[in-house]
Parts: C-alpha cells; structure tokens; sequence
C-alpha cells in the first residue's frame, strides 16, 4: 500500500541544554525535516527499526525501546500503519532525552506522538513486573525468529 509521505510540524534541530547555561551562545542547528520511507518492504522496515531501537544514544532508551518483553515484543506483531508511528517516534525527534521523558510521563509528548505505540511504550516503562533491567540485552535478537 502506496502512502504519500508525511510531512510533519514537529520542529527537528539539535542543541545543547544544560541547566545553568544562559543559552546566550547557544546556536541551534537545524536538522532536516523526517520523512516516512514509503519505499521499503514491511520485513525491511521492521529490521530496520529493531536495529535503530539497539541503537540509540543513550542507555536509557536502548533498553526502553529494546527489551524482548518491551516494545520490540510488539514489532514483530505490528501492522504497518503501527510500525509507521513507531519509526515516526522513535527517528523524528533529534534528542532521544525527548522520548524518554514522553515513555516515563516525566514530560507531556506532542499531540503527534499521543498514539497506541506510545501508550504500548508507556505501558512498558512503567514496569508492573519489577523486571530488572540494567542492561541492553545481548545481540542474539538478531537470530532469533519472531514470536
């Protein structure tokens, strides 16, 4: 199924925040604005976003968006519109602090973001089994036949 790409409003740039900076200085770089990939297969675009959950910029987020009993359980099991707003969340916002703070509730998401994937990656952050989860799991994933 052909989609038009979607353009977004979500303002895409990179700049440093430290609580005690004045932020007189700061230069804010704008970054190119995301576009859905209309051009690739489902199969495709799922190894592509398990690949892109492993690999994050913090450890935070590598283990939030990466636990086998986490969003990545669903990845395998989502339609193609659900893995559509997951690549959407987890690659239009330049600051991976951003989808931290929207998983844990600690920071109000963009309307944009308000979906299923979110609320599935919520539902995961919140951790209503006392897993202990203090590492990125191994690699072996990548072997593994979905569930």
């Amino acid at each position: 199924m052909a989609r038009a790409a979607v353009m977004t409003t979500f303002r895409r740039s990179y700049r440093g925040e430290s609580p005690t900076d004045s932020q007189k200085d700061m230069i804010e770089i704008p970054l190119p604005p995301w576009q859905e990939r209309t051009d690739e297969s489902l199969e495709t675009k799922r190894a592509r976003l398990l690949y892109e959950s492993r690999k994050r910029g913090t450890l935070e987020n590598c283990i939030l968006l990466r636990q086998e009993n986490g969003s990545l359980e669903h990845l395998h099991h989502m339609t193609e519109e659900q893995l559509n707003l997951y690549d959407r969340l987890i690659n239009e916002p330049s600051n991976d602090w951003d989808i931290y703070y929207w998983a844990t509730e600690a920071k109000p998401a963009p309307e944009v973001f308000e979906n299923e994937v979110m609320a599935l990656l919520r539902d995961f952050a919140k951790n209503r089994n006392r897993e202990q989860r203090l590492r990125a799991p191994d690699l072996e994933y990548l072997f593994e036949k979905p569930r």
